[in-house]
């Protein structure tokens, strides 16, 4: 004799908490590995730009005379 039934309504909403908890895991991993991806990549970056020295500009000197700025 059982104690309790369950309902079409009920089995269908178990069904879709499974899905969602399983569509939950795996959105997390898979963003997980696009994280870890991306992380390689920046320090693949990182490690590039170190490596190559970029010239510096010369900087131009500034005139010795100061410009006067009057509101008219």
């Amino acid at each position: 004799m059982p104690i309790a039934k369950i309902t079409g309504q009920g089995l269908c909403a178990i069904a879709c908490s499974v899905a969602l908890l399983w569509s939950c895991v795996i959105g997390e991993r898979l963003m997980l590995h696009n994280a870890a991806t991306e992380r390689v990549k920046v320090m693949r970056e990182m490690q590039q730009l170190q490596q190559q020295p970029r010239p510096v500009n010369v900087p131009i000197p500034r005139d010795l005379r100061r410009t006067m700025v009057t509101a008219s």
